[in-house]
């Protein structure tokens, strides 16, 4: 039974030479057909009550345990030593549950592949890292691995039942919104790799975020600073629709997890490869750690490696929020760019103030007027830009994601004045309705009809145009939105 899964082409590997993948943020499914779609309707009727009813039934029997063992035990109580005694002999019980949860799920075929250096032999590995990370369901390897320390994020721990589950492994929690996070977490799996005492082994997704599975993207250095042996840990799922891929840009999670519980079964590899051991280079330098072994998994997945990062994701879903034109691929954009040598002169900052009289533009007219060779990596921005109805490129869309990447660190409302220069199709710096319907569309992230009562809003002495001072003047005083958008720099503050 298969879906379509359609995702967007990307971008280049670090050595400059292009790696035909799929965008990682990227993940679409569809229900293809008749058949597809009336057997997911049958089995919502007749398969998914009794799934989530039983899948309930044992989450919360064994939030109810979790309860019990975590019982007068504080924060700082679980930072400070592994459980012992009957609390851990407790963490079998609850274990026990959750792997009926994961065959209640539908995953009868949970095959594992490789050597599994146990808890009790975890000198040998303290430090357990899985790639690539793509799903909720990469739980399924926490419960494999005999439910180590995981590395999360502390919002997790505010989850119903699944977070008290998630406190019971003693995770070490980053808060990303903490400025001292990042150094704190280091510190606490330096302090756990290298205790002497029985710690769990410490788990980490050192992608820190979710992809589509098509490539590894970089690799978080945190795990890596105690400079101690790890185990990699690969995981696929290789069944023929795609239901547990979470993405940035792609279905949500109550989509997903309902079309995997109305799956007759689904499939689930996790394949443990060699101990990596560092040598003394690599424990003087995590980053270089980090790639290693990532590049070591690569190959066991059979699949490129992509310096995409966190940050990356954080730009693509504000571009994609905004409607900034070709948000998707905007990590792509900048690559293409930089390596264009755009990205350095951003002769796109000064076509964007002059204004657009020619709008639509054929390849070597895109080139010529970004004074750029016509060669595939011009070809290949050309193309992320280009109108299937006309073949033609519309240049203010390229400028306006290119101003958007030149100025992530500005006042979000320079970016809106070079939206208005960029938009407006007379020159004379006045918006009618349907060019500041462009405007607000990838700016604001509005829809037209949000955009169309905006503009009404604004124009209160009914001119039939707006212009930029009339605009934020109006936004300023309108108390229904936020000033913050006037002050707030674009891009996200890195973690």
């Amino acid at each position: 039974m298969n879906g379509k899964m359609h995702s967007e082409t990307t971008t280049f590997s670090t050595d400059g030479m292009r790696a035909q993948i799929l965008n990682p943020f990227v993940h679409k499914l569809e229900l293809d057909n008749t058949y597809d779609k009336i057997r997911t309707a049958i089995f919502t009727v007749i398969l998914l009550p009794f799934r989530v009813i039983v899948i309930c039934f044992l989450i919360v029997t064994a939030w109810f345990l979790a309860c019990i063992g975590l019982h007068r035990l504080t924060e700082d109580d679980l930072r400070e030593k592994p459980m012992t005694g009957w609390r851990s002999k407790l963490r079998f019980s609850i274990l026990s549950l959750i792997r009926l949860v994961v065959v209640a799920a539908g995953f009868h075929r949970v095959r594992v592949l490789g050597r599994q250096y146990v808890p009790s032999n975890r000198r040998e590995a303290p430090v357990v890292v899985i790639a690539p990370h793509s799903s909720y369901f990469d739980a399924i390897a926490i419960v494999c691995l005999g439910a180590p320390s995981v590395v999360a994020k502390a919002d997790t721990a505010r989850l119903p039942f699944i977070g008290q589950l998630i406190n019971y492994t003693q995770p070490v929690y980053v808060w990303r919104d903490d400025p001292n996070s990042r150094q704190n977490t280091i510190k606490e799996i330096i302090e756990r790799a290298t205790s002497k005492e029985d710690w769990p082994q410490v788990l980490i997704f050192p992608e820190g975020t979710c992809t589509n599975r098509s490539c590894l993207i970089t690799f978080k250095p945190g795990g890596f600073y105690p400079g101690v042996p790890v185990q990699p840990v690969t995981i696929r799922y290789p069944n023929a629709r795609d239901t547990v891929t979470w993405t940035w840009d792609g279905p949500g999670a109550l989509k997903l997890l309902w079309l995997t519980l109305t799956q007759v079964h689904s499939s689930c590899e996790i394949e443990f490869l060699p101990v990596y051991y560092p040598n003394e280079e690599e424990k003087q330098d995590p980053k270089l750690y980090a790639r290693n072994v990532r590049d070591v998994m690569a190959k066991a997945l059979g699949v490129p490696v992509l310096d995409y990062t966190y940050d990356d994701c954080r730009l693509i879903a504000q571009a994609k929020q905004m409607g900034i034109p070709g948000g998707v691929a905007v990590r792509e954009v900048s690559e293409l760019r930089s390596l264009l040598g755009l990205s350095r002169s951003q002769p796109e900052l000064e076509l964007a103030r002059a204004g657009v009289a020619q709008r639509w533009l054929s390849a070597p007219e895109f080139a010529q007027r970004l004074g750029a060779p016509l060669d595939s990596r011009t070809q290949r921005l050309y193309k992320i830009f280009e109108s299937y109805d006309t073949g033609l490129v519309y240049f203010p869309d390229y400028l306006m994601c290119a101003v958007f990447l030149s100025m992530q660190h500005a006042p979000a409302s320079q970016l809106l004045q070079y939206a208005f220069k960029l938009y407006d199709d007379t020159g004379t710096g006045r918006l009618k309705m349907h060019n500041f319907e462009e405007v607000a569309t990838r700016c604001l992230g509005l829809a037209h009809e949000e955009a169309q009562n905006m503009f009404r809003q604004a124009d209160m002495d009914d001119n039939g145009y707006l212009t930029y001072e009339d605009f934020m003047t109006f936004f300023e005083n309108k108390s229904d939105y936020s000033l913050s958008f006037v002050e707030a720099p674009l891009k996200p503050k890195a973690q």
